[in-house]
């Protein structure tokens, strides 16, 4: 490896398929919502999830993440039932097209997780352990799961007032909080993985996900993007969503659909530090970067470097074979 993270980052393993610093992966969003936070993302017709799915795989997605509940508080409740039905075609409809695909489900739900078995290989549960049973239900499956970080808040609830503070009750000073950020981050997530591996997920399939924006100010993803590095020292594939984010959005007072080149900017500098999967609405633009990123730390060779080269063309015997 070249100029990449110490130690090097370690592999995800699904599907048969390996991605790590040589070959990172990218997480393909289609959300089967009409209220995703981004409307280039709302595909609540089946058709038009599809559709996404096609161009995502066209793109180089390497794995296709749906969810059926926006994130965020806004919007109305979503039951159990109501996310089966939208996440459950579109997977079974994704598997039948792609046999050999990854495909991850974005739920906090065990029921709606199990209802998926047989056809999903992760389980991206962005609330960190809500329901207690959906490690479990992942290990049944024989699928991977992502550990997530949301500073300790419920499914859908917005970041308010957060603080993280220090362990001795004294005053915090920017700098003793992005250090009791990390602390925090670095303790919940490396307990998630314990549960999870306690609970029969190998080592290979378990995703850490310091989790940017969800129980965070826009100062602590931007202080934990920059410190990515000490999140992948703790031995897991690393995730990070970054794409279209408020953080990227409060960070350059841009919109939504105005933050691209400020993800892709975050996401080669998480990249160069060892984090192997992104999720991101914008699939080609975030494989062209991954790759480079890739290519100029020595994890792989360009796929041409003939510039300034001497012409074999020539040469006796070139022609042959």
């Amino acid at each position: 490896m070249g100029l990449s993270a110490t130690p090097p980052p370690a592999a995800l393993v699904l599907r048969g398929r390996t991605y790590d610093a040589a070959n990172p992966a990218v997480m393909a969003i289609v959300n089967r919502t009409p209220d995703s936070f981004w409307e280039g993302n709302r595909h609540h017709d089946l058709s038009a999830a599809i559709d996404a799915l096609h161009l995502a795989v066209a793109d180089g997605a390497d794995i296709i993440d749906v969810g059926g509940v926006r994130a965020g508080q806004e919007g109305p409740a979503v039951d159990a039932a109501l996310e089966r039905r939208r996440v459950l075609p579109f997977l079974e409809a994704a598997r039948t097209a792609y046999p050999h695909l990854v495909l991850s489900l974005d739920t906090w739900r065990s029921e709606v997780a199990q209802a998926a078995e047989g056809v999903v290989d992760l389980i991206n549960d962005t609330w960190a352990g809500h329901d207690q049973l959906l490690v479990d239900v992942a290990a049944r499956m024989g699928a991977g799961i992502v550990c997530s970080h949301t500073g300790g808040l419920p499914p859908r609830t917005d970041p308010v007032a957060v603080r993280y503070a220090r362990t001795d009750g004294g005053d915090v000073s920017d700098a003793d909080e992005e250090e009791a950020l990390l602390r925090d981050v670095r303790s919940q997530l490396t307990g998630a993985a314990r549960v999870a591996m306690d609970a029969g997920i190998p080592r290979e399939r378990i995703l850490i996900d310091p989790t940017l924006d969800f129980g965070k100010t826009t100062r602590h993803s931007l202080s934990l993007l920059r410190r990515t590095s000490d999140v992948v020292a703790l031995g897991f594939p690393v995730l990070q969503a970054i794409s279209r984010k408020d953080f990227l959005g409060e960070t350059l007072d841009l919109p939504t659909d105005q933050r691209l080149e400020a993800g892709l900017a975050a996401t080669a500098v998480a990249a160069w530090q060892g984090a192997t999967v992104f999720r991101t609405h914008d699939v080609l633009a975030t494989r062209r970067v991954l790759d480079m990123v890739a290519v100029i730390r020595g994890d792989r060779e360009p796929q041409r470097a003939v510039r300034g080269e001497p012409d074999r063309s020539a040469e006796p015997g070139a022609a042959e074979g």
